[in-house]
């Protein structure tokens, strides 16, 4: 079967790979010059399988006022008449409460859980080199209360099969030594060991390097931009773009937070809404003492860090701002700012720090949607929000098992359209 997958990030590149492997002719149209360009590129490098507590959750009501009125807060929105943005934000308050909230936290796990395994058996078969390893995970919290509703949603995730730890500040330090500099803001965290870390965007070019040289079956179609869907009697005959007219079997919606303008071409409403995220990275030698080994997050300031072989990834922010890709060089500098506060003896050149944002494609609830359309033909694999680069093995494994006919190796029914 001839496949045309629109994307190629993580999300577009591990689903291409799933679908080779199953021996189908796979073409990928990227409006990048190459693979892993878009929001995949400066992520935070987290493999968060165990902390995926969606954004919408019970404590955003409270948070709201600081969030609207506070020009220094994680959240920031920027009103616009678009629709979309008004429908994706009343979706989303819906979304926040405890109910909703553990529901998709139950459904994500369930997700997460099942692409560290899928991720796992393709490092089994490729031997990718992306600075994959386990480093853990501790989250901070900067007052009693966030603690104890941590606390809370640890005991609820413990149900699900997670396996997190509770900590006092001085039990953190004792994980990472690298954050006694910062002691006092800290009242404790959670620790999961078992989380990793890894370079998404050196993923997705050795993975785009693998399927270039050993599946004959794949083809890229880089620096392409679609323009239009050719549909007649209810099925995606083409993709209209800006190198002719594509045409396949089957087609795949994977190009994140533009899924949903594509949708729109054919009567779809995607609820899938760009969240814009910043991140710096600071290149800092291996062998640093200073450099923290374990993955953090600064939960208060929604900020994590992650060491990627001789980098310091740092990333944060969500801006409700549609697609303005413009860097504010003042939220890139403070990010450097909160790295140095936390980290003052980290031996790293200040001077460059590779800004860079990108929109996560996320939908009100957390949840991604994958599987069919009302299109026959015209798959969907979107809306990942923070967790593409967690969820995207499994996600992939997924649709390929949909499109395919097998039966799911999890339930799928919840991330459907």
């Amino acid at each position: 079967m001839k496949v045309c997958i629109i994307g190629a990030g993580v999300i577009g590149l591990t689903t291409a790979y799933a679908l080779a492997r199953r021996g189908h002719d796979v073409s990928i149209v990227e409006a990048h010059d190459g693979a892993g360009e878009g929001a995949s590129y400066g992520n935070g490098a987290q493999l968060s399988y165990s902390y995926v507590a969606p954004l919408a959750d019970a404590s955003v009501w409270a948070s709201m006022p600081s969030y609207l009125l506070n020009p220094d807060s994680p959240l920031s929105w920027r009103p616009s008449l678009e629709l979309a943005q008004w429908k994706w934000l009343c979706g989303f308050l819906l979304a926040c409460n405890q109910r909703k909230s553990r529901q998709t936290t139950a459904e994500l796990l369930r997700l997460a859980f099942y692409s560290r395994d899928c991720l796992a058996t393709l490092q089994a078969q490729l031997s990718l080199d992306f600075d994959l390893r386990q480093a853990g995970k501790l989250v901070m919290y900067s007052s009693d209360a966030a603690l104890k509703a941590a606390a809370a949603q640890v005991a609820y995730q413990a149900q699900l099969g997670c396996e997190q730890q509770v900590l006092s500040t001085q039990a953190c330090l004792d994980i990472e030594p690298a954050l006694a500099h910062a002691a006092a803001r800290w009242v404790g965290g959670v620790y999961t060991p078992s989380e990793d870390v890894g370079d998404c965007a050196r993923f997705c070019r050795q993975l785009s390097q693998e399927l270039i040289h050993n599946y004959p079956n794949v083809k890229f179609l880089y620096g392409t931009q679609v323009n239009g869907l050719l549909v007649q009697a209810s099925k995606l005959q083409a993709l209209q773009t800006s190198q002719g007219d594509i045409r396949a079997d089957t087609f795949v919606l994977a190009n994140g937070s533009h899924a949903a303008a594509l949708a729109a071409k054919v009567g779809m409403r995607l609820p899938v809404y760009p969240l814009k995220g910043y991140s710096i990275t600071l290149d800092a030698p291996a062998a640093d003492a200073t450099l923290p080994s374990v993955s953090i997050t600064d939960s208060a300031r929604k900020i994590v860090y992650a060491r990627i072989g001789e980098r310091l990834r740092v990333a944060g922010r969500v801006e409700i701002v549609g697609h303005d890709m413009q860097i504010n060089a003042a939220r890139a500098q403070s990010l450097l700012k909160e790295t140095q506060e936390l980290f003052p003896t980290l031996k790293a050149d200040t001077n460059a720090i590779h800004p860079w944002v990108g929109m996560r494609p996320a939908t009100p609830t957390g949840i991604p949607i994958i599987g069919a359309s009302p299109v026959c033909n015209l798959y969907l694999n979107t809306g990942h929000g923070a967790l593409g680069w967690t969820l995207a093995c499994g996600s992939a494994e997924l649709l390929s098992q949909q499109i395919d006919g097998e039966q799911s190796a999890i339930d799928a029914s919840p991330y459907q359209y």
